[in-house]
């Protein structure tokens, strides 16, 4: 950790109003049409689901209020984004409820249709000078935004509003690992990590007439949707930015400073419980940090190692490498080993329904299994150990591979992102060097449930999940 930890501590944050900006190499233009005389500029809201530190809302009102017109918010739900169930929605909708109230109190309507997304963007931008968007990195996010590109008739703007540093200015190609890629985010962060004013639109858009899909009861809004029902929301974690904000002052006020030592021991609670939150676009990390760093704990440097530099390298890899939900996507070195060694001896197989049901012989990973299943939301040392133990209990990597995200990203609020990806993927050697030769392993890093007993009470992280044995 001494590696990294002196160079967050070379750039000071003021945190004056005095620099505030949205940089330029955030902006992106994604087509070449030219502006026309419109009745709005239109924010088209995907990735970035909230009104504060969001770049690509304050580049549209600053757009907005150059041309004197208002500024309307669309947002699109569609029933068929990949893996998303009712969990994932319900969550969403509480975050965005949020966003439409909060726009209004700026003056700024909302409009949500219950349409695919880069179907209502085009359809709204009809009326619109130009069109401004955030950015996703997934692969259905990057499609939309080019498919609304070639079909809008004025200018779309993308702004980067999700990550500290957007991805080309860091790297121009895939990253090995995180060593790779921490001395190139550093350098940048002295232009990226300032604080972000916001300003409200001069005229406000309040007495648009569109017609919008209707979150106010969001149990019946979820019933109009025709979508996955699998898996039931949980009472857990809600969504929106005031209950992100909420576990981000317990953080700091109470965790951070332990954060460091403790945060691999899931019997203690000393996470920051961001990644739902991020993964929505419902608190901007840009805004973590700032707050982080105003602290001046000892646990900054750790955490923001996994806020920005362990985050963003996720970014990377999703949107350096178009096989990144494939076993495909695995190192070479770790693919080859983990296939000379696809013949050995599984001491365990388990079909993935008896995985999903947690009916295991290991009485560590059932509760980790179950922790997902029931709080949408595993422990990140324990999900490490989750993805070795899927790997080792499987007829091959591929399906391993294949079983442990289906189950990351059914469960998971956080799941169906970059970092939730890159996490199972960590767990086949990605992002990770070879060590030592070992049966059905190969070189792939090894986990088991001695080393989960030295770091913590394993057994009692088993009461804590089925408090009634």
């Amino acid at each position: 950790m001494a590696k990294f930890c002196s160079a967050f501590k070379l750039f000071a944050v003021d945190t004056e109003p005095l620099k505030e900006m949205i940089q330029q190499e955030r902006i992106r233009a994604l087509n070449k049409k030219e502006m026309k005389k419109g009745d709005y500029v239109l924010y088209w809201m995907q990735a970035s689901q909230r009104t504060e530190y969001n770049h690509a809302l304050e580049y549209a009102i600053l757009k907005a209020n150059e041309l004197q017109q208002p500024v309307l918010v669309f947002f699109g739900i569609t029933d068929h984004y990949p893996e998303a169930n009712e969990r994932h929605y319900a969550f969403m909708l509480e975050g965005l409820k949020e966003v439409e109230k909060s726009l209004k109190k700026r003056g700024i309507r909302m409009v949500i249709l219950y349409q695919s997304p880069e179907i209502g963007a085009v359809r709204l931008a009809k009326r619109a000078s130009l069109v401004i968007v955030d950015r996703g990195y997934l692969r259905i996010q990057r499609q939309w935004r080019e498919d609304a590109a070639h079909r809008i008739t004025c200018p779309l703007i993308q702004v980067e509003s999700d990550v500290v540093v957007p991805v080309e200015e860091v790297s121009n190609k895939e990253e090995y690992a995180a060593a790779t890629i921490r001395s190139k985010i550093h350098k940048k962060l002295g232009h990226f990590l300032v604080p972000l004013r916001q300003k409200d639109p001069v005229i406000d858009s309040l007495s648009s007439n569109v017609k919008s899909f209707n979150i106010e009861d969001i149990g019946q809004a979820l019933l109009k949707l025709r979508i996955d029902r699998s898996v039931q929301k949980v009472d857990s974690f809600k969504g929106g930015r005031a209950e992100a904000l909420r576990h981000l002052e317990v953080f700091l006020e109470g965790k951070l400073d332990r954060y460091p030592e403790l945060r691999n021991d899931p019997t203690l609670d000393f996470l920051s419980h961001m990644s739902p939150y991020l993964h929505f676009g419902q608190i901007s990390p840009l805004f973590i940090a700032l707050k982080v760093k105003q602290t001046k704990s000892p646990g900054v440097e750790a955490f923001l190692e996994e806020l920005i530099v362990r985050r963003e390298l996720g970014m990377n890899y999703v949107f350096y490498n178009e096989r990144y939900d494939s076993f495909d996507a695995i190192s070479e070195w770790a693919k080859k080993s983990l296939r000379l060694h696809q013949r050995d001896k599984r001491p365990h197989l388990y079909s993935l329904e008896e995985l999903e049901q947690a009916r295991t012989h290991d009485p560590y990973w059932n509760a980790a299994q179950k922790e997902m299943v029931v709080w949408g939301k595993m422990h990140g040392y324990m999900r490490m150990y989750w993805g070795k133990k899927v790997l080792e209990w499987s007829k091959t990597p591929e399906e391993a591979f294949r079983n442990a995200l289906y189950l990351n990203n059914k469960y998971e609020l956080d799941g169906r992102d970059p970092n939730g990806f890159a996490g199972v993927a960590w767990c086949f050697g990605k992002h990770d060097r070879p060590w030592g030769e070992r049966p059905i392993f190969g070189n792939v890093r090894y986990m088991n449930d001695k080393g989960l007993k030295r770091k913590f009470d394993a057994d009692q992280y088993v009461k804590m999940m089925y408090p009634s044995q």
